[in-house]
């Protein structure tokens, strides 16, 4: 392999891990609040609203339903309005985070109802308000379960990141896309898949760790 090549595979490590971790960060900024709000306004929720959640369950499940590929394209005029362009790893942020949001929702969500209710009434009978629940009680007590989400994210958000090489959107997975195949050169095929697993490995590591970590301080 070529120093322009080690090179350019270099820079797809860096724009993967870019594109990855940017919108696995901007997807919680959407994401978290979402869940929270669903979780909120469920049925067992500290404020049920039965047409708030409705729509926001829909909008969740409508989102989540659209492969990341026709996202990619579905969203293009929004993606030009925002960044200027649709393609590269900065453009591609945009579809990334749009997807990312509504799975982590779900997983806020689910988290959060894993919660002993118990809990949840002691904070009540000791006159907590709905904010300081949320923040405290639920947030805290599922911290564990958020940081095992947020693995499962930013590995599900780098499949996806390598997913838009289709279509010109950097990283790794347009370097194997253009080079791996369509100029028929398998070491660097097999190189980027190599990399684009380590990648989840490692980030599912750093995110055990910090698990294991929470937990403990919990004990």
């Amino acid at each position: 392999m070529s120093g322009t090549e080690i090179q350019m595979i270099v820079t797809g490590i860096w724009q993967t891990v870019y594109m990855t971790l940017v919108s696995t960060l901007l997807g919680y900024v959407i994401g978290l609040p979402w869940g929270i709000a669903l979780t909120v306004t469920g049925n067992d929720g500290l404020h049920p609203n039965k047409a708030v959640y409705r729509v926001l369950d829909i909008a969740a499940n409508i989102l989540r339903s659209v492969p990341f590929l026709i996202m990619l394209i579905l969203v293009m005029p929004l993606t030009m309005f925002i960044v200027g362009k649709t393609y590269g790893s900065t453009a591609t942020v945009v579809p990334l985070v749009i997807s990312a949001a509504p799975l982590i929702a779900r997983m806020v969500e689910s988290s959060l109802c894993e919660v002993d209710h118990g809990v949840i009434e002691a904070a009540q009978s000791a006159g907590a308000t709905n904010f300081q629940i949320v923040t405290r009680v639920l947030l805290g007590e599922a911290r564990v379960s958020l940081i095992s989400g947020a693995t499962i994210t930013v590995g599900t958000v780098l499949g996806y990141s390598a997913m838009a090489g289709t279509i010109g959107g950097g990283g790794l997975g347009d370097i194997a896309i253009r080079y791996g195949y369509y100029r028929y050169q398998a070491n660097i095929l097999w190189t980027t898949v190599i990399l684009l697993v380590l990648l989840v490995q490692l980030f599912q590591f750093i995110g055990t760790m910090i698990s294991v970590k929470m937990d403990k301080r919990h004990i």
